[in-house]
């Protein structure tokens, strides 16, 4: 492993740790009620969330200037694994077993992914028309998933939670664009300043759009809608560096099928923190409560 690519994966891993401390902010503004946007503005917790998923979103971009989206992404996963136990603090429990070994598992997993990801490209990226499709599909996307989601609670959670890391990850490869472009390093010549500008205001719409669809999200709670972002997000950003990008993995077929199994042990152990259900967890008796309480007298009826 190059420096570049030990560089991004120590940027990412700063970048997981901003997002966590805001999702556990978010969560807890969520289950405080009230979450219109007025309401929320309004809240000194909310800029506390939006100023570290600004500062996670700094450190992500500067890990993508130095390794690809196959590497940094996949390390987003473990924004949840970082959430969990800091989400405990703050509600005064410990983490269960069943929380560390989700843990494990999305370790192992994404240790899995590191060592299979090709070498950093930072030159790649998008040209503006392979962008601008992409926008465009993906607003669409959003929006068939927000509607098909509000029918129900859960599902309009998962649906939220899901369109929020699509959004995420695009946002992420869109950015590869856009400091791309800023270097002129952009594939077919740099661009102008307007269409740079155009990427940069698209960049701000799906991350602005993936944070307030997560903040709808987490009103059912955090494990699952945040393990369903970190799903959501590296798929949406391996699949266009993979498909548009040229990414790769390491040993031909053979890494591509470590990769794939690599990914199959991180989504277990998402799914097992995911089922780290509130029925779950220890339930604390106080100590000091009267054991001698008094016998309630029956009624006196009287009668005419």
């Amino acid at each position: 492993m190059n420096e570049s690519a030990l560089l991004a994966i120590l940027l990412s891993l700063a970048s997981a740790a901003g997002y966590a401390l805001a999702a556990v902010g978010q969560s807890r503004l969520a289950a405080q009620g009230g979450g219109g946007l007025g309401q929320l503005l309004a809240r000194p917790l909310w800029w506390w969330a939006v100023g570290l998923n600004a500062a996670g979103a700094l450190m992500h971009v500067a890990a993508l200037h130095y390794g690809p989206l196959t590497l940094v992404q996949p390390l987003g996963a473990l924004t949840l694994v970082a959430a969990l136990p800091l989400s405990a603090y703050y509600e005064r429990r410990r983490v269960t077993r069943r929380e560390w070994r989700g843990a494990a598992w999305t370790l192992a997993g994404l240790t899995g992914l590191i060592a299979v990801t090709g070498p950093a490209s930072p030159g790649d990226a998008l040209s503006l028309r392979e962008a601008l499709a992409i926008a465009a599909a993906t607003a669409l996307l959003l929006a068939f998933l927000v509607r098909a989601g509000a029918h129900s609670a859960r599902g309009g959670g998962l649906g939220h939670a899901t369109a929020s890391g699509i959004a995420s990850g695009v946002a992420s490869a869109l950015t590869q664009t856009v400091t791309a472009s800023l270097a002129r390093e952009l594939p077919g010549g740099p661009l102008n300043w307007w269409q740079t500008a155009l990427l940069a205001v698209l960049v701000a719409t799906f991350a602005v759009g993936g944070l307030l669809l997560s903040q709808a999200a987490y009103r059912g709670g955090l494990a699952a809608p945040l393990a369903v972002v970190n799903l959501a997000n590296p798929a949406a950003a391996a699949v266009i560096g993979v498909a548009l990008l040229g990414e790769s993995f390491h040993g031909g077929p053979l890494g591509w099928l470590i990769a794939a199994a690599s990914a199959g042990v991180a989504a277990r152990g998402v799914l097992m923190l995911t089922g780290a259900t509130p029925a779950d967890l220890p339930v604390t008796v106080p100590a000091n409560l009267p054991t001698d309480l008094p016998t309630p007298e029956p009624a006196v009826r009287i009668t005419a």
